[in-house]
């Protein structure tokens, strides 16, 4: 369980960086008439990189609360992908839907900026990882 649980949460974090330092900075550069097409198109091909890997996340993430219940560090990360999901459904998908519109630069750099936290919950979810397999 902590081999799966450190391969998906390092492969999201990896992931997640070059979301943060890569893609969604590039939005800011994409002109308005191929925004939509951009947009649309990294959101179909995204979903197939991130959806099986936060759901292989969460399943090893669960495995580790039910076979470790009493460890603090197991309840962190399940904190951490609260704080992932939450922002993820209540913050980023509804900023995406927005651009999916057009390109509206405060979206978009509120898009980056709201997603830090993701970033930083994801960085800390990579840490108890390592700590699971020490």
């Amino acid at each position: 369980m902590q081999i799966l649980h450190a391969a998906a949460t390092w492969a999201m974090l990896g992931v997640i960086l070059t979301v943060q330092w890569v893609v969604y900075p590039q939005f800011l550069r994409v002109g308005p008439d191929e925004f939509i097409a951009y947009h649309r198109e990294h959101t179909r091909r995204i979903t197939w990189v991130v959806g099986p890997l936060m759901l292989a996340e969460l399943g090893a993430a669960v495995g580790l609360v039910v076979l470790h219940s009493a460890s603090p560090v197991a309840w962190a990360g399940i904190a951490c992908l609260a704080g992932i999901w939450s922002s993820t459904v209540f913050v980023q998908v509804p900023l995406h839907d927005r651009l999916a519109g057009g390109f509206d630069r405060d979206l978009a750099t509120r898009l980056i900026r709201t997603n830090a936290l993701r970033t930083g919950l994801w960085a800390v979810r990579a840490g108890l990882a390592v700590w699971w397999l020490a």
